[in-house]
C-alpha cells in the first residue's frame, strides 16, 4: 500500500497594487510568504496576471485560495470566506474565443481552468471590502491595511483546514 501524499493547496493573491486597495491579495501573499507554510501549501502573487494563476492552477493542485477584494456591502477591513462550488463557475469556454491574458479576472480563470478539466478540488475565496479601488494610487487603505494580518490567520487556518479535508489518492 503506497503513503497517502501530502494535499497541494496554491494560495493566490490577485488584483492591481496601482489601485490602492485592490492590491490587498498581493499583500497578503507577500505576508505569508515570510511565514513558514504547512507542507504542500504553495503562494503566489498572481497581481492581474491571471493566465499566469490558470497556468499554475493547471500544475494540479488539491485546493485553491484566492485572496481578492470584494464589495459585500459591508464596513472597509471586513473578510470574507467563501467557497467557489465548480457548478456556481458559469459559462463555458468555447473553442476559438479569445481569452484577454492581460485582463483575466479570478471568475474567467476559473471559467478556463474548469473548461480544461483542472478544476482544484476545492476553491475558496478570501476577500475584504475595499475603501478604495477606483483612484490610481499605491498603498491600501488604513481600513484595508489593518485586515491583512487577520487575513493572513485565516488563510494559514483555511489551509490547515483544507489539508485535513482533502482526499487524496495514495502516491504512486
Amino acid at each position: 500500500m503506497s503513503p497517502r501524499r501530502e494535499p497541494r493547496i496554491l494560495v493566490a493573491g490577485v488584483g492591481n497594487a496601482w489601485l490602492r486597495d485592490d492590491g490587498f491579495g498581493g499583500e497578503v501573499a507577500r505576508r505569508l510568504e515570510q511565514r513558514r507554510l504547512p507542507e504542500g501549501v504553495a503562494v503566489m502573487d498572481a497581481g492581474t496576471g491571471g493566465l499566469d494563476l490558470a497556468y499554475e492552477v493547471m500544475r494540479g493542485y488539491d485546493a485553491l485560495v484566492i485572496l481578492d477584494v470584494s464589495r459585500q456591502g459591508g464596513e472597509p477591513g471586513t473578510l470574507y470566506v467563501m467557497e467557489v462550488p465548480e457548478e456556481s463557475v458559469e459559462g463555458k469556454i468555447d473553442d476559438g474565443e479569445a481569452i484577454n491574458p492581460h485582463s483575466m479576472d479570478p471568475q474567467t480563470v476559473l471559467r478556463f481552468v474548469r473548461s480544461i478539466g483542472a478544476w482544484p478540488g476545492k476553491v475558496v475565496v478570501i476577500a475584504c471590502e475595499p475603501a478604495d479601488v477606483e483612484e490610481m494610487g499605491f498603498g491600501l487603505s488604513a481600513e484595508v491595511g489593518s485586515a491583512v494580518e487577520r487575513a493572513v490567520e485565516v488563510v494559514l487556518e483555511t489551509a490547515g483546514d483544507l489539508r485535513v479535508s482533502a482526499t487524496l489518492e495514495p502516491a504512486e
